[in-house]
């Protein structure tokens, strides 16, 4: 399956997690970001894709003591990220730091700017200074974010503080974009609020993470195919596709997105009157 690759960067390196990798020392990983690390509408913790990228290294290096600790919390935006770097990051002393960022900076009316560039570059700075390898994992190709004009100006911030900073770029955008035109259904990835991943999603996404050796940046993902999704075509193939084919497909997308969704609300209110109809209303303790 034509899994994403981390970005190809003049002089990236992780050398610090390939070196532990190689060692056999305990390697430590924190995911942090928003409710995409959380992994929100899955059941079980080891249905995100931190876990399952922690059980694909675990796999392709069976001598390894690796720990993933999942720092997601839904709704963070990138200053809510580096609000909790302390906390959340800094004190588990991690080795590698996957920082998944800027959707909830632009899917819900945010316009990024020259000034949230800015904290981006002061974040991933900061967490070089604490010695750690860092990878920046993108936006999801996805409904939500495809309607927003202002994704592509988050999604060049993100590669070029990548560049600059020399850490290491997952392109998810370009994982799901390039599986979806190379024949995967929008609804093998994305759930019905046109934003989250599936499960099957969140598991492509934990294996493309995973690298059968960390000797540099560009690592390809090694994950084997996933059989529901059962992707006919290759990456290079996928890859290959005009911007303008992209775009159009983009819409076509957004478009079945809005009709599904539309429908899948009317469902959903639908047997909501029909519940409150016949069952007594029930206070909620959260």
């Amino acid at each position: 399956m034509p899994f994403g690759k981390f970005q190809r960067l003049a002089g990236c390196t992780i050398a610090r997690t390939a070196a532990r990798l190689n060692s056999g020392e305990p390697l430590k990983i924190v995911a942090i970001g928003s409710s995409s690390t959380v992994g929100l509408w899955v059941l079980r913790s080891a249905a995100t894709y931190p876990e399952v990228m922690r059980r694909e290294l675990s796999r392709l290096r069976s001598n390894a003591t690796i720990k993933v600790i999942n720092s997601g919390r839904i709704g963070d935006t990138i200053p809510n990220n580096i609000a909790r770097f302390e906390r959340d990051v800094f004190a588990h002393t991690p080795d590698l730091v996957i920082w998944q960022l800027g959707t909830n900076d632009v899917a819900w009316g945010g316009r990024p700017d020259q000034g949230l560039k800015r904290s981006v570059l002061e974040g991933v700075r900061a967490l070089k200074a604490g010695s750690s390898d860092v990878v920046l994992m993108d936006l999801q190709y996805a409904p939500q974010v495809l309607a927003s004009a202002s994704y592509p100006t988050m999604e060049g911030i993100i590669i070029d503080v990548a560049k600059q900073e020399r850490v290491g770029l997952f392109s998810r955008f370009a994982l799901m974009r390039n599986s979806i035109n190379a024949g995967v259904a929008q609804s093998a990835l994305v759930t019905l609020d046109g934003l989250h991943n599936t499960a099957d999603g969140y598991d492509c996404i934990g294996r493309a993470l995973a690298p059968s050796h960390l000797n540099e940046c560009a690592l390809t993902g090694v994950a084997r195919p996933n059989r529901k999704l059962r992707l006919r075509m290759s990456w290079a193939l996928a890859a290959k596709r005009a911007d303008a084919r992209e775009r159009q497909q983009d819409q076509i997308l957004l478009d079945d997105h809005r009709d599904s969704r539309s429908q899948w609300v009317t469902a959903i209110r639908a047997d909501a009157v029909r519940r409150c109809a016949h069952e007594p209303l029930r206070q909620r303790t959260y």
